[in-house]
């Protein structure tokens, strides 16, 4: 069996989770296909270094002297805001050679600064979208998914994606079972599909300053089957339809029906993982009105069928 070196690069001031969550998935696999993965971990000089969080790691080894590995891990955290330039220029250089590259949040920067996601696919924390592709117009920045593959490179959102990310790699290289009883440890989902939504529609959407209007945004939340047409939220809000799409548009950021489409995509995929109710019925119960509504909903968005989502992503029954 082939044994594939894991090289998790360390820095000052790195995110600690991002570094612990693909180490724990990569260890996980060790447990049940011993020395499927050699993990190591490498700081510029080998000296320690401080986590954001005021913990302390100790590299295994300096950068210089860690061979090409299979799966090159590059964590985010502070210290990817003024890169250290060594880091940077170790990566331009030793990156290539890797079979995967792989960066969890904020460590996508680390690559585009090293020019590795030039013409690439790329996301990062939801937060830092914005600045990723302004810094650097040459990658192509989608900020809603929780991770993107493009070739060989691999980018993730905030923390928690580099366990998504790194689930799905180990799925690819060893088996859906071994990643499933791995998630099942960790109490995690066995893998998000990678284009589902970094964050819910209330998060997505920025809070409406007038209070009418959020109390709209909390109705629609909590009655997603209810009459949700732009005409029945502005008598709602008291305000005449033209007046309340607009004001709604520029206090949330996104206009009302593209919200409604969110909070009822949202809902019902909480229902296919939380309850046993049929597909039929969620449809109704999250304002779809018909099952086909609902399926062209979830493939436009998510990439699979409602059918095909809670097979997925329901959790297994305990025995």
């Amino acid at each position: 069996m082939e044994q594939r070196d894991v090289l998790v690069v360390l820095f000052d001031d790195v995110q600690s989770l991002d570094v612990t969550g693909p180490v724990e998935v990569f260890n996980g696999a060790c447990g049940g296909v011993p020395g499927a993965y050699r993990i190591r971990t490498a700081g510029p000089d080998g000296a320690p270094v401080r986590t954001t969080s005021g913990l302390t790691l100790v590299p295994d080894l300096a950068l210089d002297a860690a061979e090409p590995p299979h799966t090159l891990v590059v964590p985010g955290g502070d210290g990817t805001r003024i890169p250290d330039p060594r880091l940077v220029d170790w990566l331009a250089e030793h990156a290539p050679r890797a079979r995967r590259v792989v960066s969890v949040c904020s460590g996508a920067f680390l690559l585009a600064a090293a020019g590795l996601l030039d013409g690439r696919r790329a996301t990062t924390h939801w937060s830092l979208c914005d600045a990723l592709a302004a810094r650097h117009p040459a990658v192509r920045v989608e900020s809603e998914p929780i991770y993107v593959r493009d070739g060989n490179v691999a980018t993730s959102a905030g923390v928690t994606a580099g366990i998504d990310l790194a689930l799905a790699l180990v799925e690819e290289d060893l088996g859906r079972d071994l990643a499933l009883s791995i998630a099942r440890y960790l109490v995690v989902f066995l893998r998000r599909p990678g284009n589902q939504t970094q964050f819910s529609a209330q998060l997505a959407a920025q809070t409406a300053e007038r209070r009418p209007l959020r109390d709209v945004q909390q109705w629609i939340t909590e009655n997603p089957a209810a009459d949700l047409c732009v005409e029945a939220l502005a008598d709602r809000a008291g305000l005449s339809p033209r007046h309340f799409a607009r004001a709604f548009r520029d206090e949330t950021g996104m206009t009302p029906g593209r919200y409604v489409d969110r909070v009822r995509l949202e809902a019902a995929r909480r229902r296919l993982e939380d309850t046993a109710d049929g597909i039929e019925q969620i449809s109704r119960q999250c304002g779809y009105g018909t099952t086909e509504a609902m399926r062209r909903a979830f493939v436009r968005v998510l990439g699979a069928s409602p059918a095909e989502y809670r097979r997925r992503f329901r959790p297994a029954p305990r025995p």
